[in-house]
This record gives structure tokens, sequence and C-alpha cells, in this order.
């Protein structure tokens, strides 16, 4: 686990790739399934991989990439899109409500609040069955912390002493979704750290929860509507199409704009080396062999607290460490540094996306 933090060596470096969904915009690092060495307890979930960096393509072709929510934003802001949609009956409903444009962008669970569900394989982003108020519930709603959960779809209202009443998307879904359908659950907000709860009645395809396609919400509030206040709809809304930038934040790729349909995206990217963690497994390049022994010794002799020994075994590690980092280092300088004299700078531009006209 140390290596990677240690040295990013150039046989980590890969290519991570992987296919849109149709309406998603927002995609977490991926998670190692949970490790489990027999007669050891599991190893939990960590990334597969260190970190995103450039050049990033869309089906073949280069677009930005931003690590800086701000400079991201600038060009691709939220479009918050709000409206009366409805007014309350006295009742906490169910009421059938639209959002104010749709396909409205779905919620996000960031991978603290995936790692948090538990789930052996791992389940990103989160998928639950059907079910009513009166069976065993299924999904993960109490139990992801708030500061995981990032909303896009809001339906609101002022109830009888003035204050908030609000229902907002989970970021989890339907399993039984249908004919292109795309159900999120409906969930009430409520202060950090698991705050928020589940709606009366459960979540099926017609019962607590948004059709984020066409645009259409069926729910319960949390407590009555006052007769004749207005409910309040506020959903995130971009027009979809083949994605023009990306933003790496929070382990989280965010796209805009959201995909009409599966794309490949692909991104340079540093690997997790997760194989040394199987001792059955082979070490995947021989020239580690050493390195990985004294390493290892070093941590035992740190655990043990033989000062005498580490004190010996530190140089011979570090020897080790710097015969590794070399190969490395070498592939490294074998290429020019782009200057705004050099040919490499000839995709600069991002084939002029984002940027703007002169």
């Amino acid at each position: 686990m140390d290596i990677d933090a240690r040295v990013q060596l150039y046989d980590f470096k890969t290519k991570y790739q992987f296919q849109t969904t149709p309406g998603i915009s927002d995609y977490n690092m991926p998670l190692y399934s949970i490790q489990v060495e027999s007669g050891n307890p599991n190893i939990a979930q960590f990334p597969v991989y260190q970190g995103f960096s450039q050049a990033c393509y869309v089906n073949g072709i280069q677009v930005p990439f931003y690590t800086e929510r701000n400079a991201f934003f600038n060009l691709w802001p939220n479009y918050l899109q709000y409206d009366v949609v409805g007014t309350g009956n006295g009742t906490a409903g169910p009421y059938t409500l639209p959002v104010v444009n749709f396909p409205a962008i779905p919620g996000h669970i960031d991978i603290t609040g995936i790692i948090a569900i538990g789930a052996n394989p791992v389940v990103d982003p989160p998928i639950v069955a059907s079910y009513t108020g009166s069976q065993t519930p299924t999904d993960f709603i109490p139990d992801v912390s708030t500061t995981s959960v990032e909303s896009n779809v809001y339906f609101t209202a002022t109830g009888a002493n003035g204050q908030n009443i609000i229902v907002a998307d989970s970021g989890q879904f339907l399993s039984d979704n249908t004919d292109g359908d795309l159900y999120g659950l409906l969930m009430a907000t409520g202060p950090a750290p698991f705050g928020n709860t589940r709606l009366s009645g459960g979540y099926s395809t017609m019962m607590n929860t948004i059709n984020y396609n066409t645009g259409m919400a069926t729910f319960t509030f949390p407590q009555a509507i006052p007769e004749g206040t207005d409910i309040i709809a506020q959903n995130l809304f971009e027009q979809q199409g083949i994605s023009r930038a990306i933003l790496f934040y929070n382990n989280t790729l965010k796209i805009r704009p959201p995909c009409n349909q599966q794309y490949l995206v692909e991104l340079n990217a540093y690997l997790t080396p997760a194989a040394l963690l199987n001792s059955g497994a082979a070490i995947p390049f021989g020239y580690m062999a050493e390195y990985i022994a004294r390493g290892a010794a070093r941590k035992i002799l740190a655990d043990t607290g033989d000062t005498e020994q580490f004190m010996f075994y530190e140089p011979l590690f570090k020897e080790q460490e710097t015969l590794v980092w070399k190969r490395s280092q070498r592939q490294f300088t074998s290429t020019r540094t782009g200057t705004i004299f050099s040919d490499l700078q000839g995709q600069a531009n991002y084939n002029s996306i984002g940027q703007g006209s002169t």
C-alpha cells in the first residue's frame, strides 16, 4: 500500500476507461472489491487508481480536464431551474408533480458514501429493489452520510409554522427500471451526519421516486403541506449530448454535458498495485522483489520496536527504492518537456472545445 504513495512508478501508469450511462453526469473513482485473506480480517475497499490526469478523450476526441471547480463551472455552470409546480391540499400527500425541465440531472453519492454502504462486490451507484411500507427496507438512505450525497432535484414548501419542508433525490436508483426509464429514490433531508430519512410508503415506480427521463415524481412529504401553499420544484438541467469537459473533484469525475448515450471516456491514471495484497500472487515486476521484501522487513521492525535493526536495514531499503525509481526516471526523462516552440502543443486548444472564440 505504500509503494504507490512513495514512488509513482512508470509501470503503474496506465489508462482508465469506462462507458458513460445516458443521463448520468457523475462517476466515482472505481473501488476494488473487498479483499479476503484466509484467517485474517477483510481488507476494506480502496481505489483502483491513485488519480487521473491528461490526456482525456470522449469517443476519441480530446477534451479539457479540470481539477478546480471554479474553472470548470465558469464554463459549464449548473443551471438550477425552479418553478411552482403545485399547491398543498392540507395533507402530506402523495403528490404527483413534475420537475421544471427534463431530462433532469440525477443526484449522486460520492466514494465515501459508497464505502459506507459496504456492499461486496461494489455497487455504484446504489441500486435497490422496490418495496412497500410494510416490507423490510432495502434502500441505504439512512446509512449514507448527508455530506456524501449531492442532490440535484428538490421539492420544497413552507410548513404551517414557517419551516422549510424539503424532499430531494438521494443518488440511489430502483433496480426494476424498464423501457429506458430512470427512477431515483427521493428522501427527506436532515442534518449531518445521518439526518436523511426515508419517505413513508416505501419505494417503487409510482411511489417516492422521480423518473429523471420524464420529469415526473410521486411522493409523500415528511409532513402536511398547508392548503394552498406553493410547492416549488428545483432541478439541475443541461441539454444532453456528447461530453466536452471533465472535472475530477472529491474522487468524482463530473462530465458536461451529460451524455445522451453511451460514450467511451479515457484518462491517464496511476494504478494501485492491489495484486501485492494477495500473498498467493506473483510480484508483477521481478525487479521490485527485493524492494518489497526489505519494505516488509522495515514494517515488521518498526512494529516490534527494534530500532537498532530498523536503522541497520533503512539504508538498504532506501538503496532498493532508488534502484526501483531509476527505471521510471529513465522513462519519464526520455520525453521532451513541452514548450510554446515544440510540437507538443498541437492539441493545446482541445479542438477549440470550451475555449471560446476570438
